[in-house]
């Protein structure tokens, strides 16, 4: 099975930027859908942000400062974060198709 490996998540200021990336281990130009999920401590898993090969959406909270993209000839996709707050403190999942990462910590704190 195509396996995911979320990496760039760590410790960051409020205001600074992370630029998360995620690997496949297979091509992902076969995958329509792919997005970045977020699960913050005793909270349920939510949707930042997804792109597919026409589009791509952001949860409200990333609007203005999340940019998700995917490079199909490197297997990648990755969300640049901008402007990070400590709200933004979360482990993030990147989904490919029907495969989930194990999930980065980012943390946004003084």
């Amino acid at each position: 099975q195509v396996q995911v490996v979320e990496s760039g998540g760590g410790l960051v200021q409020p205001g600074g930027s992370l630029r998360l990336s995620c690997a496949a281990s297979e091509g992902i130009y076969t995958m329509y859908r792919m997005g970045w999920y977020r699960q913050a401590p005793e909270k349920q898993r939510e949707l930042v942000a997804r792109i597919t090969s026409t589009a791509t959406e952001y949860a409200d909270s990333a609007k203005g400062r999340f940019t998700i993209s995917r490079d199909n000839g490197k297997n990648r996709m990755y969300l640049q974060m901008n402007n990070l707050q400590p709200e933004d403190t979360a482990v993030y999942y990147c989904h490919m198709g029907s495969y989930w990462g194990q999930g980065t910590q980012v943390t946004v704190s003084s």
